[in-house]
Parts: structure tokens; sequence; C-alpha cells
């Protein structure tokens, strides 16, 4: 039987003892994926949230959103586009890639004003959240280096075979993109799965992503998202080969 959708959040309060989510089928049409509004952006909220495809998404002065969009924007690595352009800028190796080595730094980039958006849903609520993730080991970052200079990078969530992808950024030309090249097939030679992408953009078409119903992503993030991290997926201060 199909759940019936609601048309008003879930309300979660702050101090939950069971850190529960309702089903992510209940989640509004519009807006599309909100199912919950409250609680808190504790380590096991975060983990028990991502495990069941959901993600908090607010700005600053909102309650925390908490959201499961229909249909889920994801990326299988095998299915990674690289245009003839970028190929270009990849074998010119204008980028040092690394991972892990400047999470913090990549964080407060990716919460910057954008060109025509001074508002960030980066907020510092949610920068000291990721923060205590990377020190648990599930968050991580992928840097990309001009010289001495962070040049562009992105961060995300990894649980068992599953990246959640959450901001990327770029000072330079292609910089964000070369990172996450070299991300995903780093992802691809470990065995890793799928990268959630949460909503689609035109940026994340150019590099293969695809929109998939919600119930199928679900499927695939409870079989591929239990376990740890297969071994040397995360390489903590050193550099991230392009080599297959």
């Amino acid at each position: 039987m199909r759940a019936t959708r609601h048309n008003s959040p879930f309300f979660i309060p702050v101090h939950d003892p069971g850190y529960a989510f309702p089903d992510p089928a209940l989640a509004m049409d519009e807006p599309n994926g909100l199912l919950a509004v409250g609680g808190d952006l504790s380590v096991r909220r975060l983990l028990t949230a991502y495990r069941r495809g959901i993600f908090p998404w607010y700005s600053d002065g909102q309650p925390i959103l908490w959201w499961s969009p229909d249909p889920r924007a994801v990326l299988m690595p095998d299915q990674l586009k690289v245009s003839r352009s970028l190929n270009k800028t990849l074998r010119q190796e204008r980028y040092t890639v690394t991972c892990d080595k400047a999470f913090d730094e990549v964080v407060r980039a990716c919460a910057g004003a954008r060109a025509g958006n001074p508002g960030t849903w980066i907020t510092r609520e949610m920068m000291q959240a990721y923060t205590r993730l990377h020190r648990h080991g599930v968050a991580h970052s992928v840097e990309a280096w001009q010289g001495d200079e962070l040049a562009g990078g992105l961060y995300g969530v990894a649980l068992g075979r599953v990246f959640f992808g959450e901001s990327m950024f770029h000072r330079g030309r292609d910089a964000s993109k070369v990172a996450f090249v070299h991300l995903t097939r780093h992802l691809r030679r470990r065995g890793y799965e799928l990268i959630d992408c949460q909503v689609g953009s035109e940026h994340l078409e150019s590099l293969g992503a695809v929109e998939i119903d919600r119930a199928d992503f679900l499927d695939t993030l409870a079989r591929c998202a239990e376990g740890p991290a297969p071994a040397g997926a995360w390489p903590s201060g050193q550099g991230l080969s392009l080599e297959e």
C-alpha cells in the first residue's frame, strides 16, 4: 500500500530519544521532498537521516528542515561523463588533488556567498555539524590545489559504499569538476556503487548524474549504505590519482 503524503512536514522534538524519522514516502509534493522540521544536527541524528535517504537543508533564521526529494539525482561511478574540454584540463595537470587535507577550509569556501546569491544554506550550525562528522571519520573533502592555493573542492558523507555529495566550489576554472572526477574514479576503484547528488542540475547532468525514483534510490541505499567503507577509500592528506 502506498503511503499517503502530507500537506505539512512532521515535527521532530529536539530531545527526541529515538532519533527517528518518518517514512520518506510521506514527504510533501510541494515543496518537493520536505519531510520534517526540528530535531538537531547531532552525529547520531545525521547518520540516521543519511541511511534513510534524508538530508538537512535550510537557511539562517529557519528551523532545521529535513528533505527526501522525488526524483533523486544520483551518479553511478561507472557512468561518469568527462567532456572534451574537461579532459583537456585533466591532461594538463593544472591542479593537484588531495583527500581530507583541508576539510574545514573546503566547507568554509562552499559556504561563501555565490554570485547573485548573497545567502547560504551552509549555516554556522551546519559547518560545525559536518566538522563533527569529519572527526568521526564519515565526512570527507576533496581538494584541488594550484600550487599552495586551494582552487576548488567538495565535501560529503560516506557510508558503506555510498558517497553523499553535499557541496562544491571553485575559484579556478574547472577546479571543482577536476576534484569530482578524481573522487568518482577513486570511488569506482574502491567498489563504491552510488554517489548521491540530492537534487539535479545542469552542472551535475553534464558529469553523468541522472534522476531516479525515490523508491529505487532507497532500495539501493538499503543495500549499499551499511557496513564500513572499503579499505583505502579515504587516504587522509594524500593525493588522488586518475589512474584506473
